[in-house]
């Protein structure tokens, strides 16, 4: 009986001692760890389908992409004789080492002045639906050719004169012979261009934002998903979805409320008034480290850059902090760099 008692009355102390502890919660903590976890955003996995999936390379629709052929264009990235002084290579403005841009406003040409817009970045690059911030290059292999021959880049004056600086550097056969097998004249521009461009190909960068996309909800900081969310809910995924977050399309400069600038960007290349002050979307892939902004490199933070566009692109206006949030996810979309390709190749000596 004394033991049945006693046993009673050690449940009711366990019980009371519970009680206590209970009572003894800040209701104001409590409310705060509500308030933590409900702050957690719930992004719905069908909403995020509109970033797609990074692809490891950008596959070309009309020519096989193989190991010699990217080994070449890799060569051909690197190698300063493609310009006019023989010191400039896509490299110079592109660097690889350097997320594929030099971080100027602009880039400077052979002859030392500044060219026109700013350099993009060559990461991922591939995977848009043009090159070039007025779209006038279809694909990277276009594009590639386009700098080579340009007066204020690397100002080669023709074609025939890059083919025939080729020709002069006899170690450069064997490589086009087995990039372009069955070819009885393999060295041509049009080659150059094709090499190059699938090079670039393989230059994607995933990192973090594709690990969440593939379903680890920890690749992200709880910090960098509401950032997503807020992206999302503001709008931001009208220009820049896609695996590239942009890069898909074209958008007036301004398109809510005007915009000074004296580019007349796309109208250059197709003659429409329709695309007055039209670019293409750039890419927010590794958006952190490859500033300053816009097609004229005027924007030096991203901060000034969200705030710029959602106001100009959206017509809406976001207060400081959900700025830094949206950075925060931004700076997420930072990827790793291929490091075999970063450094700089043997390049064939000239006899």
């Amino acid at each position: 009986m004394k033991r049945t008692s006693l046993f009673f009355l050690l449940l009711a102390t366990i019980a009371a001692l519970l009680l206590l502890a209970a009572c003894a919660i800040d209701p104001e903590e409590a409310e705060q760890e509500t308030a933590v976890v409900a702050a957690i955003p719930t992004i719905s996995p069908d909403a995020l389908k509109i970033f797609g999936t990074l692809p490891e390379e950008a596959t070309p629709v009309n020519y096989e992409m193989s190991d010699p052929l990217i080994d070449l264009g890799r060569m051909l990235y690197y190698e300063p004789r493609l310009s006019i002084n023989g010191n400039m290579s896509c490299n110079t403005c592109h660097g690889l080492n350097n997320y594929g841009m030099d971080g100027l406003r602009f880039s400077f040409g052979h002859t030392g002045n500044p060219v026109g817009r700013n350099a993009p970045t060559v990461y991922n690059a591939a995977l848009h639906v043009s090159q070039f911030w007025d779209g006038r290059a279809a694909d990277v292999e276009e594009q590639a050719k386009g700098p080579v021959l340009a007066a204020g880049e690397m100002g080669m004056p023709n074609a025939e004169t890059v083919v025939s600086v080729l020709k002069d550097i006899p170690g450069y056969l064997p490589y086009f012979e087995a990039a372009f097998p069955g070819e009885d004249d393999p060295i041509t521009y049009d080659n150059v261009g094709t090499a190059i461009g699938a090079f670039e190909r393989r230059l994607v960068t995933p990192g973090r934002f594709d690990e969440f996309l593939a379903g680890d909800t920890t690749a992200l900081t709880e910090a960098e998903q509401e950032g997503l969310a807020l992206f999302m809910n503001t709008g931001c995924t009208a220009c820049h979805y896609g695996p590239a977050l942009g890069g898909n399309s074209y958008a007036t400069l301004g398109a809510q409320e005007p915009y000074t600038t004296n580019d007349l960007g796309r109208y250059v290349v197709t003659g429409k008034e329709a695309d007055m002050h039209v670019f293409k979307v750039p890419s927010l892939r590794n958006i952190a480290v490859t500033g300053p902004y816009l097609h004229d490199g005027s924007i030096p933070t991203m901060e000034s850059m969200v705030q710029l566009m959602v106001r100009h692109q959206l017509g809406k206006q976001l207060t400081s902090d959900q700025v830094d949030s949206v950075v925060i996810f931004l700076r997420s979309l930072t990827g790793e760099l291929p490091a075999d390709y970063t450094l700089q190749p043997q390049l064939p000596e000239a006899e």
